[in-house]
């Protein structure tokens, strides 16, 4: 059966500040076509290319990949909490595929998830129950990184699997895009952070209203040109979008890790959820982009994209507005 796409940037901010209203309007719309688009493909499943902030995976044991065979949201940022429907076949499938392709990964039966993978679930299907999820955790903040072509053929290797399904497939990628975000790294961070880097201590109540004020202290000071995070860059996810939309993704086995952060700031390695999400749309055969938006929003630290995708001549009955809401410079 065949499969379509839908990629999008996510931010804790998104629901927690007060975007103009000018461009709150312009990302309700994208955001609104994006679930048109999924209602109108009506999936069976979903395969969700996520990463993760220190909420599920840390340094105890951080994989590049794993694959949850059963998966919960934690909650953060005002996102929902709960069980998601894993089909559990369908995600063992997806983990022997990926090593058949010689891709290691792990594989978890107790993966927590937080508003990197809920959030889109959320704003695309309504929720995390909305469809059977199969959750794939991409690293993509915790250093040592390996190189984006592993993402790109990690997603390959799914897709092929993916096209021989019976289900019809929405894949989604969530992150990115240029964003320089102020997530701890363990090589700076203090003692008492570094510790919970490492563990994963549960924090408190209060620990989490302190990290969400310092959040949005962080992007009000990005907004008004008074931090030093790294700049968005336009410019670079412009380039991105179109190259994704070219279908020529092997472009990106060349880009260093080095690079990427250079360009685009330390959490532009989320693009990896994109980059794996249209390989395994690639591998399935030709596909087009039929909707996209783009802002750097400096309100939300972000990049801020939306974009969907359907293989080459499979068309979907058109539900609600369609009108697109295009690129935005």
């Amino acid at each position: 059966m065949p499969l379509a796409l839908c990629c999008l940037s996510h931010s804790p901010l998104l629901d927690i500040s007060t975007p103009k209203p000018d461009l709150l309007a312009e990302i309700n719309l994208a955001l609104s076509q994006a679930r048109n688009f999924a209602a109108a493909f009506d999936p069976d499943v979903v395969v969700l290319f996520a990463p993760d902030h220190y909420n599920g995976f840390f340094y105890k044991l951080m994989p590049q990949f794993c694959i949850g065979y059963e998966a919960s949201g934690i909650g953060d940022y005002g996102t929902e909490a709960g069980e998601f429907d894993v089909p559990r076949e369908l995600a063992e499938g997806c983990a022997q595929s990926a090593l058949d392709a010689g891709i290691d990964l792990a594989v978890s039966l107790k993966m927590e998830v937080d508003h990197g993978a809920v959030q889109p679930l959320e704003k695309v299907l309504g929720g995390l129950r909305a469809k059977p999820v199969v959750p794939i955790f991409v690293n993509s903040v915790a250093a040592p990184l390996g190189p984006i072509a592993r993402a790109r053929r990690l997603g390959e290797a799914i897709g092929e699997y993916l096209a021989r399904r019976p289900e019809r497939i929405l894949l989604i990628g969530s992150g990115g895009l240029s964003h320089d975000a102020p997530v701890p790294t363990l090589a700076s961070a203090p003692a008492d952070v570094a510790e919970r880097l490492i563990t994963g201590n549960a924090m408190t109540s209060t620990q989490r209203q302190e990290r969400t004020d310092r959040v949005i202290a962080a992007a009000n000071d990005f907004a008004a040109g008074t931090d030093n995070l790294r700049p968005l860059n336009p410019v670079w996810d412009r380039a991105l979008l179109d190259l994704l939309a070219t279908g020529n993704l092997e472009a990106v086995d060349s880009w260093s890790n080095k690079w990427i952060e250079e360009q685009a700031g330390g959490s532009a390695h989320e693009v990896r959820t994109w980059v794996a999400a249209f390989a395994a749309l690639a591998a399935a055969g030709g596909y087009e982009v039929t909707s996209q938006y783009y802002r750097a929003i400096p309100e939300f630290i972000a990049g801020f994209a939306v974009t969907t995708a359907r293989p080459t001549g499979v068309s979907m009955k058109p539900i609600g507005d369609t009108t697109q809401a295009g690129e935005v410079n």
